[in-house]
């Protein structure tokens, strides 16, 4: 499925990303997404670091498969021929992967490329390589990258003021904090734990997108 620039920028607003460690016995993470894409998901990322190629491929299908039902881009971290070979909107890579590799051209012009990016130079770097959207983080302390430096509010806005992409900002983001980027003018949030660690994940989209668009309107 292909989305226009316009239909990209609109997606960042609330971006899922996968973690199957949240699961409950008996629960399939295809399930789980669905709940997320019927309660205002706008874009789907399946990051898998565990699971061996076989299962992650099949995964990705299913959810692929899902979220063109629901016309909610869907994306697929680091692995360009498991995206290739699903037929998935796009992938999302970081910094090391489009050192010496043209992301772009071994993808074609019509899929989504993410591209993540921590400074102003990461995030120019990432529009030359023909990203779509960069993520922009971490922004807030996060669990699944301990190492991850933080950056500022003026660290954020500065990179949204280098480049003419969408951003959606990423790290440690909750209900809890994710007003704290108003202001920032970033596209939207990319969040894991905030949804796939809730005790209702659909319910923790559906009050996530309500304080989402809040948080975009003031800024």
């Amino acid at each position: 499925m292909k989305f226009t620039k316009d239909e990209i920028r609109a997606s960042m607003l609330l971006y899922a990303v996968t973690d199957r460690m949240w699961l409950k016995d008996g629960e399939r993470l295809t399930d789980v997404c669905r709940k997320v894409l019927e309660n205002g998901a706008t874009f789907l990322q399946i990051r898998e670091k565990d699971l061996d190629a076989d299962t992650f491929t099949a995964e990705a299908q299913e959810l692929q498969e899902l979220c063109a039902r629901y016309h909610v881009p869907f994306v697929v971290n680091d692995s360009v021929e498991i995206a290739l070979e699903i037929g998935a909107d796009g992938v999302h890579v970081g910094q090391t992967d489009i050192q010496g590799r043209d992301i772009r051209a071994l993808i074609g012009e019509d899929k989504i490329l993410g591209i993540s990016a921590g400074t102003v130079e990461q995030a120019v770097a990432a529009e030359r390589a023909g990203a779509d959207y960069i993520g922009v983080g971490a922004v807030f302390t996060t669990s699944t990258k301990k190492n991850a430096r933080c950056l500022t509010m003026e660290q954020i806005r500065e990179i949204r003021d280098s480049v003419s992409i969408p951003v959606v900002a990423i790290g440690g983001i909750s209900a809890d904090n994710l007003m704290e980027l108003a202001g920032s003018q970033v596209d939207g949030i990319a969040v894991v734990s905030a949804i796939f660690g809730a005790d209702d994940p659909g319910q923790a989209t559906a009050e996530l997108l309500k304080k989402t668009r809040e948080m975009v309107r003031h800024g």
